[in-house]
């Protein structure tokens, strides 16, 4: 299986350059085919409002691809071929109360750095896109990475089967939970990626893989692919590439649940949310009974069901005269684990305020403050991921959210985009020659240094006119 999967991937590469080079030649029947192709009949004739040409590389050393729509399409490495059977000697069981722990953490991490805003966090989808980086980790990176997330890498690959297997087994009416992986690397040749780094992510993570040439065309389509997987909550979750970057690696989760009990006209009505001991807004809540009542010494709260009772909301309002931060800090994955498996079967009467959230936030200032900063330094060892010219981590962690709970239920979707660059700013210039007055150039031969073209460049706007 590995050796028909590195065959098949060698003949998609060479597809892809061929495609590339087409391109860079001079067209082809697709671009001709497209608005501002390359393959136009006519010759063209620069004027000044073209737009600037590719420059290269400063660390590879050769062309950047320019960011013209539809010059180089990412290709799915992974289209027709199926990740390879694998399998797992753990259950769902052994990742409790680990699992909401990882969870607990990360939304105290959140808070921590943005306090004054309506949180909404995916942990499933910040664990999934973390744990897939974990199998290009080697050495403390590793080690620190699996103690932050709670699990070794072995057991965040099994997780990432189970649940997979477990959404298979949900009926179509118990709501809808999509998680959904993909990784696209730099089709770029001083940048060798581990085969096994993607079969194994394939395998356990079902993870869509793509070489793309890292250009505006390559955030378009990352970003189609993110708007696709989260059904439009989260419409985009990158802005630029630049030519440091070697791979996006990124996990999308889209829920739909309708109440089991939903609300009707009636049961809905305004009222004051409290937003301080002094401050108040007016808010739309939805009235009703609920059949599951959570409590603990300082909070109480209720589970609401989904159709179906796959999937439930579940709340903790904190008792008078408590700060929902402190009462947030105060709790430890294991407590919070018990509160919800032993919640009270009873009657209560219950409110939801009808709510919107979207939610953006840095995950290198929520892994700096998890005790995972290392792998956002030079000290980042990723040597199982790939070959590259320096050593390569984690430049940019961005998680995106969205929440909207309504009377006929609840919409949510998130996206966490892990950047993998490598490290450094270029090498430092020894020297300085900005051509910004009248210059000599020449074409030459390199092999006997005699030019074969030689000009004064005296005013280079003119051949404009």
């Amino acid at each position: 299986m590995e050796k028909m999967f590195r065959t098949v991937v060698a003949i998609i590469m060479l597809v892809v350059i061929a495609v590339s080079t087409v391109g860079c030649a001079g067209g082809s029947a697709l671009n001709d085919e497209k608005p501002g192709g390359v393959g136009a009949a006519a010759e063209h004739v620069p004027d000044a409002s073209d737009e600037a040409k590719p420059g290269h590389d400063p660390i590879y050393n050769i062309e950047v691809k320019d960011g013209n729509a539809g010059l180089v399409e990412p290709v799915n490495l992974m289209e027709g071929i199926k990740g390879q059977e694998v399998g797992s000697d753990h259950s769902m069981d052994d990742y409790e109360p680990g699992m909401t722990d990882f969870a607990l953490r990360l939304i105290k991490a959140c808070n921590e750095t943005g306090s004054d805003q309506n949180i909404i966090v995916s942990p499933l989808s910040v664990l999934m896109g973390m744990s897939m980086i974990a199998n290009g980790a080697e050495g403390k990176t590793l080690a620190k990475t699996e103690e932050v997330l709670g699990f070794s890498v072995d057991m965040l690959n099994a997780y990432a089967h189970l649940f997979k297997e477990k959404l298979n087994t949900i009926p179509s009416d118990a709501g809808m939970l999509r998680i959904a992986n993909s990784i696209w690397f730099v089709d770029n040749p001083a940048f060798v990626i581990n085969r096994e780094f993607l079969q194994t992510n394939a395998d356990y993570f079902d993870a869509d893989v793509y070489s793309a040439p890292f250009d505006q065309t390559t955030v378009s389509s990352i970003n189609t692919w993110v708007s696709d997987k989260t059904k439009g909550r989260v419409p985009s979750i990158v802005d630029e590439l630049d030519p440091y970057d070697l791979m996006a690696l990124i996990s999308a989760v889209a829920f739909d649940g309708e109440w089991r009990d939903p609300y009707y006209k009636a049961n809905v009505k305004d009222g004051e949310f409290h937003v301080s001991s002094d401050n108040s807004v007016e808010a739309t809540f939805m009235y009703g009974y609920v059949y599951r009542y959570l409590s603990d010494d300082r909070a109480r709260g209720f589970i609401k069901e989904y159709e179906g009772r796959k999937y439930a909301f579940a709340a903790l309002l904190p008792d008078e005269g408590i700060n929902v931060s402190d009462y947030l800090n105060s709790l430890t994955g294991k407590h919070l684990h018990e509160i919800l498996l032993n919640a009270e079967e009873s009657v209560v009467e219950a409110s939801i305020p009808k709510f919107v959230s979207n939610y953006n936030v840095d995950l290198k200032d929520v892994f700096e403050t998890l005790g995972l900063g290392i792998v956002f330094t030079e000290e980042a060892e990723f040597g199982r991921l790939g070959e590259a010219p320096q050593s390569i981590y984690i430049q940019k962690a961005q998680h995106k959210s969205f929440i909207s709970v309504y009377e006929s239920g609840t919409k949510a979707g998130a996206a966490s985009l892990y950047k993998m660059s490598v490290y450094g700013t270029g090498p430092t210039a020894e020297h300085e020659v900005y051509l910004d007055r009248p210059f000599v150039y020449m074409l030459i031969d390199m092999e006997t240094q005699t030019p074969f073209f030689i000009g004064v460049m005296n005013n280079p706007v003119l051949g404009f006119h």
